[in-house]
Formats: structure tokens, C-alpha cells, sequence
């Protein structure tokens, strides 16, 4: 599917960025700008990623049911959720930093009850405000990244937005898993280490200027609702199917890795749990660094293969009990993660008026959050009644199901907008040919 301007219908690249009255256009100069919000949504996400290796330690040593550990999770898509819908287009009215800065505080109070827990009551309460925080601040930053891109690098900011968050999710959960296996106060000093880094985040974040001025409408704003401009709307249907297969797998993934190792293959260790996060989400990171200069549709392509042959993968490892099997599957599966999410957001990207990039990211990550919670929950729920192969069995055809999706409407819209080229030179031809015949006659 192409999604550039009618001026360049032949390439799948990120076109630069529609200029509006309120951003004038502006992009150079703030490169320094860019690389604060990106590392500022590197450590957010990479918080949300942290708890992963400790929840079988949570689980043993204060004796949580699965059902507790679904309402852990359960209750963080929900925070995160819940802001994405009131608050994601509210930096296009008051300005970016406000709200980045907001997040950041919100998230360190989170780091700090995480850091004091002892019990499933803090989890919750830690898991709200988390939620609540990268909900608030997600769609801000990156929309912050695409109004300081370089003029000369138009398709960085997309490129940033697709590649950071399995990039932080590696790190997080890498991190966290070596910290609780080798590191001094296991249960604390993730959290005491990430809430530093937010407020170093912060910090750099204050000096940040601002490229968008404070607007009318900011209340009205706050009104839940998920909102892609006509511009984009069309190329987010056709994509948003393999947002969700990308964040779907990247669930299943972050909320049972520490389980599939402890029963199906007898591991127990948090540092292995960080590290099978971290083969999935670090190949969906390199695979974005891979892709960068790839026309979009066709990586597209390849995240879609990859999200329908790394599911089945995973599910064919846990019925085999194959340690190979399953590191191949994961490694595929985050090829899929990486190429599908990224290729997806930066065809919607090319079609996202200025003046509501933040509205648009929102609606991309409250798709790609609800596929990443929901079946996760679900699938929480179901496991202690129908067991953990034949659950994540439906988790991986459901997978599979949205990638087929994805592929099958990425063709018809693609069919649809070569149709439309046609037709617009048909027309073309037609008024260029009248205009000629009216001329001869005079």
C-alpha cells in the first residue's frame, strides 16, 4: 500500500512532514530535542518491561495465584488505556513538556512503591500509576520527536517511534533480570535505578523547548475517543491488524515468558526470564534498525510472515518441550514484532496531518495496548482452568488470525489506491486533452 503524497506515488517512503499554521513547518535545530524524548521514552517503556523476571519471585514468595498476577497485569493496560483515551491529543493543545514531565513524575512515584512492596496490594497500586504515566506521556514524546526531527531527516522520528519501544522493552527486562539474579536488594534496586533515570529524564526534559503553542480546545480534548484524521484513517485500517499481531505476540510474551521457562522447561532463574524477553524484543529492535531504509509496504510483508510462522512456532516449542524450537520461534516471532509494528506506524505516520500527530500516536498505541493487555488478561484467566499449552494455543491463533487480516486488507487498500492513481491520470489525461481542444478552436 502506498501512503506518500500524490507527488511521489511510486515509492513507499516516509514523505516529509505536512507543515501546519501551528508548527510552521519548523524541524531543524532541534536534534538535541529529539534524542531527550527518545531516551525519555526509552526509560518508560523500559519500566513497564522491569517487573516481567521478578513476577515468578512475587508469585512463590507471597504465594499469588495466576488470578492475582492477570489482576497485576490487568490493571496496568487499564491505567495506560484510560489516559491514552482522555489525554493523548492533549499535548496538541497545551504543548508537549507539560504533559512529559507529568508522566515522568507520575512514574517515578510507581518506582517507588514497586521499590517498597510487599505485597499483591503495592503491585497493584505500582502497576496503576505506571500505566497511568506511559499512557500519559507516550503519545506526547512521540509526537515531541517528529515536531525536533532534523529537516534533513524526515522518516527519523517515524523510525524512532517504531524502533524504541522493543529497544526498551529488551533493556528493561534484560536489566531487571540480571539486577534480581546478581545485584544487591534483588526486589529494589531496578526500580531505585529506573526512578534516578527518570528524574535525569526530567531534568534534560525542562530545557527542552517547546514547538507547539498552547491552543484552544484542551478540555474538550480530554473527551475519550480515538481519533484518525481522513488523511490517515484509510492506511490505519488497512495496518492497525498487524499493530495488533505485533502487540499480541509482545504480550504474550512479557506476561507468560517467566512461566513457559518455569513449567514447560523447568527454569526458573529471572536472569534467563530477562533474557528470553529480551531474544524476543531485542530481535524486533535489530529488525527495526534492519528496516529503516526499506520501502514500508514491503517490510510490512515480512513482519506479517513472520508474525503468522513465530507464533506457531512458540506453540509447537511448549507441545514438543523443544528449548531449540522455542528460541528459533522467538526469534522469529520478534522479527515479526519489530518489522510489523514499525513498517505499520511509519505508513500511518506519512499520512498524520502536524497538527495531530499526538492524536494520531494515541490511537495507534491504544490499538497496539489493547491487543498487548486483553487477550494477556484472557489468557490469565483461562490457564489455571484449561492449562497453559492449550491456552496460549488460542493466544498464538489469534495471533496468527490478525496478521492474516492485516495482510489480507494491506492488498485490498493497496488494489484500491493503484485503482485511484489510474483514475486520477485517466483524468488528468482527459482535462489536459480538452484543455488542448479548446485551444485549437480559439
Amino acid at each position: 500500500m502506498q501512503t506518500t503524497e500524490r507527488a511521489q506515488p511510486a515509492t513507499g517512503s516516509v514523505p516529509r512532514p505536512r507543515a501546519s499554521r501551528r508548527s510552521g513547518g519548523r524541524g531543524g535545530g532541534g536534534s538535541a530535542g529529539l534524542v531527550v524524548y527518545a531516551l525519555t521514552l526509552l526509560v518508560l517503556v523500559a519500566s513497564g518491561s522491569a517487573p516481567s523476571p521478578l513476577y515468578p519471585i512475587y508469585q512463590e514468595e507471597w504465594s499469588l495465584s495466576p488470578l492475582a498476577l492477570t489482576v497485576v497485569f490487568a490493571v496496568y493496560v487499564a491505567g495506560l488505556l484510560a489516559t491514552l483515551l482522555t489525554a493523548g491529543r492533549l499535548s496538541d493543545h497545551v504543548g508537549r513538556r507539560p504533559l512529559v514531565l507529568a508522566g515522568l513524575a507520575v512514574s517515578v512515584s510507581a518506582m517507588l512503591v514497586f521499590s517498597v512492596a510487599t505485597g499483591d496490594l503495592a503491585l497493584v497500586v505500582a502497576r496503576v500509576l505506571q500505566g497511568l504515566a506511559i499512557g500519559l506521556a507516550t503519545g506526547a514524546l512521540g509526537a515531541g520527536m517528529i515536531d525536533h526531527q532534523p529537516a534533513s531527516r524526515p522518516a527519523l522520528a517515524a523510525f524512532l517511534n517504531g524502533v524504541t519501544p522493543p529497544v526498551a522493552l529488551t533493556v528493561g527486562a534484560l536489566t531487571s533480570g540480571l539486577l534480581v539474579e546478581f545485584g544487591p536488594l534483588p526486589e529494589r534496586l531496578v526500580f531505585l535505578v529506573l526512578a534516578a533515570a527518570m528524574v535525569a529524564c526530567g531534568v534534560a526534559v525542562a530545557f527542552v523547548p517547546e514547538r507547539v503553542p498552547r491552543a484552544s480546545g484542551a478540555l474538550r480534548s480530554l473527551v475519550p475517543t480515538v481519533t484518525v484524521p481522513g488523511e490517515a484513517r484509510r492506511v490505519f485500517v488497512a495496518v492497525v491488524g498487524c499493530m495488533i499481531a505485533s502487540w499480541g505476540l509482545g504480550g504474550m510474551f512479557l506476561a507468560f515468558a517467566g512461566t513457559i521457562l518455569r513449567t514447560t522447561f523447568d527454569v526458573s532463574s529471572p536472569a534467563l526470564t530477562g533474557a528470553a524477553i529480551a531474544l524476543f524484543t531485542g530481535s524486533g529492535a535489530l529488525t527495526g534498525l534492519a528496516i529503516q531504509r526499506v520501502d514500508a509496504a514491503k517490510a510490512l510483508r515480512v513482519g506479517v510472515v513472520a508474525l503468522v510462522v513465530g507464533p506457531i512456532g512458540i506453540v509447537a516449542a511448549l507441545w514438543t518441550a523443544s528449548v531449540p524450537l522455542f528460541v528459533v520461534a522467538a526469534v522469529v516471532g520478534g522479527v515479526g514484532f519489530g518489522a510489523g509494528f514499525q513498517a505499520a506506524l511509519r505508513l500511518v505516520l506519512a499520512e498524520a496531518p502536524v497538527d495531530a500527530r499526538a492524536g494520531v500516536l494515541s490511537s495507534v498505541y491504544v490499538a497496539s495496548y489493547l491487543a498487548f493487555g486483553v487477550p494477556s488478561v484472557l489468557a490469565g484467566v483461562f490457564v489455571p482452568v484449561d492449562g497453559l499449552d492449550a491456552v496460549l494455543s488460542a493466544y498464538g491463533a489469534f495471533v496468527v488470525l490478525a496478521a492474516v487480516v492485516a495482510a489480507v486488507l494491506q492488498r485490498v487498500a493497496r488494489r484500491a489506491r493503484l485503482a485511484e492513481l489510474r483514475a486520477d491520470a485517466v483524468d488528468a489525461e482527459h482535462r489536459r486533452r480538452g484543455a488542448g481542444a479548446r485551444a485549437g478552436q480559439a
